[in-house]
């Protein structure tokens, strides 16, 4: 069996470190056989990818961003020591800062979700939701958050 660290080898990932929280809450909270995953912003070589969906952030870019945000999430697995524990994402939630008119945010979503399947593999496969808001935390173009059970 494969471990995540292999995998994320394997797939020429290196993580992030994790980002300290911009405010009152923790990263990560472990509670009934589950890891809640506070939102994560897209950091990019250390500086949050801003901008928004339908005006100064193309799809890819927000794909690219969504991406980010889930090495970011699982970044701060690791830093919990929670790694090794995934049993299965349960669910992301993506927000994307975006025009009132945008309507792509499952694409943009799909960079962050994408990932967990190749990191994670069929313990990746998720729900979801990707909704539109008219702004998030420090600029950022995309924030994503987990629900994540962990092995007993």
């Amino acid at each position: 069996m494969t471990t995540t660290r292999a995998r994320l080898a394997e797939l020429g990932i290196t993580l992030p470190k994790a980002a300290a929280p911009v405010a009152s809450y923790v990263p990560v909270v472990v509670h009934g056989g589950m890891a809640y995953v506070s939102g994560q912003l897209p950091f990019v070589d250390g500086v949050v990818v801003k901008g928004r969906l339908g005006d100064d952030v193309s799809v890819a870019d927000g794909q690219a961003a969504a991406r980010a945000c889930g090495l970011m999430i699982v970044a701060q697995l690791e830093a919990a020591g929670l790694l090794e524990q995934v049993e299965r994402i349960v669910k992301l939630g993506a927000f994307i800062n975006c025009t009132a008119d945008f309507t792509d945010q499952p694409e943009v979503a799909n960079g962050a979700s994408d990932l967990m399947e190749q990191v994670f593999g069929g313990a990746g496969q998720h729900a979801r939701a990707a909704v539109g808001v008219p702004a998030l935390p420090r600029g950022a173009a995309v924030e994503v958050d987990a629900v994540i059970a962990l092995k007993a």
